[in-house]
């Protein structure tokens, strides 16, 4: 495939990241040993992105208090929720993101508890935290960070009594690095012909629902707008209809995003209305990729790492075809703001 390394892709994601299994359960068994009142998940751009999907995940599945903040407005707003008792997660590919650093020192100043995932070794927010995984290579790190975090939030859930299929689900964790690489090889000509297609598509309206709202809106902001400076606009299936319905006409862009988990109807109504207007919806269903050794109770939260994984193969494809490299940037990291 077209700038991709399949080698690389293994080592990093399945031999290595599959190996810190034994280091997050130790983490996270001290952490609940210990006590604690509720779970922050807190970043800035992709990163919080990376944290919505977690926060549906133990919303719908578990009686855990847990909160997804923007870094920067949770450090204005004054949460009530928040204590010393509170667990704060976070994650970074480079470790230095200023936000995320700022957040880290507010909760350490009182005393709550903060455990990141890194990718970047010695860098600030490695040194910051109570609790930090060094992942040690910026190249698949959201892969990686992605099943990291399947195993914090289900340990927290198993800790709680609420999750005793714990040990099938960490096996099921371990095909999934084998589950990516086959969905993005079956999706690798459907990208390529999307990167043709769209190369000179000056708007798109990315549409998500339940753990893929996270993607939906990481893709349209942080890929489509930073790094591609396409126009692009995340919409939630459940609030679709009440405005961005009426901007579709005949040739808009939409790009739907279908999980498997309770919202899936909500993105079918999407794509019932979408099809009868636009000549340019493009679907993207988790259902059409199959995740061999995984069980369809654990499909759905499978499908954020698969959704993702798909929509990269997007990334590389327009990079080409617009000869428009995804590390260029105007603004960020170039000037204060």
């Amino acid at each position: 495939m077209f700038n991709f390394d399949e080698e690389l892709f293994l080592r990093l994601v399945e031999k290595e990241g599959l190996a810190y299994r034994g280091q997050i359960e130790e983490i996270v068994d001290s952490i609940c040993k210990k006590g604690y009142s509720n779970i922050f998940m807190i970043g800035a751009g992709g990163t919080i992105a990376m944290m919505y999907p977690y926060e549906y995940i133990l919303k719908s599945n578990s009686t855990i208090d847990v909160h997804a903040e923007i870094a920067a407005e949770f450090l204005v707003m004054n949460n009530r929720h928040f204590s010393k008792d509170s667990v704060c997660i976070f994650t970074s590919v480079s470790g230095t993101t200023k936000e995320t650093l700022e957040a880290i020192e507010y909760c350490k100043e009182r005393g709550a508890t903060t455990f990141a995932l890194v990718a970047e070794p010695g860098t600030p927010i490695t040194k910051a935290v109570d609790h930090c995984i060094v992942t040690g290579s910026e190249k698949h790190s959201f892969d990686t960070f992605f099943m990291l975090l399947y195993m914090v939030v289900f340990r927290f859930m198993y800790n709680n009594k609420e999750f005793p299929q714990y040990e099938q689900f960490t096996k099921e964790v371990a095909l999934l690095p084998r589950a990516i690489l086959n969905a993005v090889k079956a999706f690798d000509k459907r990208a390529e012909a999307f990167a043709i297609e769209h190369k000179d598509t000056d708007y798109h309206m990315m549409v998500g629902s339940g753990n893929l709202w996270g993607n939906t809106y990481s893709y349209a902001m942080c890929v489509l707008e930073e790094m591609q400076w396409i126009p692009a606009k995340s919409i939630h299936a459940a609030e679709f209809f009440h405005g961005t319905l009426e901007l579709v006409v005949e040739d808009t862009s939409v790009i739907l995003l279908k999980g498997e988990d309770e919202t899936r109807p909500l993105t079918d109504r999407v794509e019932r209305f979408a099809e009868k207007v636009t000549k340019r919806l493009t679907v993207i269903d988790t259902k059409d990729f199959e995740m061999e050794g995984i069980s369809e109770e654990f499909r759905k939260h499978f499908a954020v790492s698969i959704n993702w994984a798909v929509l990269s193969r997007i990334s590389v494809y327009l990079e080409r075809e617009r000869n428009h490299p995804l590390t260029l940037r105007r603004y960020y990291r170039k000037m204060e703001y």
